[in-house]
């Protein structure tokens, strides 16, 4: 059976080119993308006190929704998302597991009261996404800033770090998607 990695859409982002993610996702790992519908109900994830989404939550329902054939699934949302130790994430993957989420909420320019920049909201989720799709292969946070396994804690740290793997992070990943073939 194929294996593919697919990319979840929970909640609507307009301005979302799917065709161009599961290119990026593909050429990154090598393994087919599919895009499909979330049917995660999100509203228990709500805190109504910090006004976000607690990502494991979120993280749980994914584990329920995970296709026969998907081998990684890696959520797409316009909620903000946090965990409670932390203000905010971009976002959250289980370590070696299936299944991770990234938000494009604090993505946006007009999260920093700045334009609509579709085209650096997808380097952005590009990032991110290798970012969380690299921890369900195993990878932990990477010293190298030009890494994409960086750790952001701010937008700039995002737009800073690199968007593709560090060598010795690309070596890892490359044993790690030989055991999962």
């Amino acid at each position: 059976m194929v294996k593919n990695i697919y990319i979840e859409l929970i909640g609507n982002i307009p301005e979302l080119k799917v065709k161009e993610l599961e290119e990026h996702i593909y050429n990154t790992f090598v393994f087919p993308v599919k895009t499909v519908d979330g049917k995660i109900q999100v509203e228990g994830a709500f805190d109504s006190t910090r006004k976000q989404y607690y990502s494991t939550k979120i993280l749980k329902e994914m584990l329920n929704d995970l296709p026969s054939d998907g081998l990684k699934i890696i959520g797409l949302t316009p909620f903000d998302l946090c965990i409670p130790i932390l203000t905010f994430v971009f976002g959250e993957a289980q370590l070696g597991g299936r299944i991770g989420i990234v938000s494009a909420a604090r993505l946006k320019q007009e999260f920093y009261g700045l334009p609509a920049n579709p085209d650096l909201l997808h380097r952005r989720l590009f990032k991110e996404m290798n970012h969380e799709l690299g921890h369900t292969f195993g990878l932990i946070h990477c010293p190298h800033r030009d890494c994409v396994m960086y750790l952001a804690n701010s937008i700039l740290d995002v737009d800073s770090k690199g968007e593709s793997f560090c060598g010795r992070c690309k070596e890892l990943l490359e044993q790690k998607k030989e055991e999962a073939e």
